[in-house]
């Protein structure tokens, strides 16, 4: 019987989650599992991913195979690293203390990339939304001095045309005047 470790849908249309399981490779995507190893959820920023690594490593150990998207999660989570470091210890480069070592040293690092990558994130953001605001102000003092310049023109032309039929005015009441 050849063993996949795969992911199982679950979750509603549009709103995906997934168990992450191993099971028989002629099952049914959503069939009949062995056994269940974790979940998956895309959704979320960061993706959540709750895997049990010891009984991961043990599936792949046995010879079970995983599909591309759970490889890359197992290799995410230092699934396929501790696997590396067992077999170091089977070969007896070193024990398993320092296996051990090595791994929980791994998995230290690995969160502070995370972390960082999720600050990196969110700064990021932060500066876009930031530049976008400039951006519309910017716009906006545009279009504002565009409107004075235009209504400044307007009240110029207004003015020109007001100022002879003022002056021809008092030129006319003049002429008015000593006629009487």
């Amino acid at each position: 019987m050849a063993v996949k470790i795969r992911l199982q849908r679950h979750g509603r249309g549009k709103r995906p989650f997934y168990h992450i399981v191993a099971a028989d490779s002629r099952a049914p995507r959503d069939g009949n599992y062995i056994e269940r190893l974790g979940d998956y959820n895309p959704l979320t920023k960061p993706a959540t991913i709750n895997i049990n690594v010891d009984k991961a490593v043990d599936w792949l150990v046995k010879g079970a195979e995983a599909t591309d998207t759970v490889n890359a999660i197992l290799k995410y989570k230092g699934v396929l690293f501790k696997k590396h470091l067992l077999r170091g210890v089977s070969k007896g480069l070193f024990t398993a203390e320092v296996a051990e070592q090595k791994y929980q040293q791994w998995v230290d690092e690995h969160k502070n990339k995370v972390l960082d990558h999720a600050k990196k994130h969110h700064k990021d953001k932060n500066e876009i939304a930031a530049k976008l605001l400039e951006q519309e102000q910017k716009k906006a003092a545009d279009r504002d001095a565009k409107r004075a310049a235009a209504l400044a023109a307007k009240n110029e032309v207004v003015a020109e045309e007001a100022a002879p039929t003022e002056a021809e005015a008092p030129a006319a009441e003049n002429t008015e005047a000593p006629a009487e």
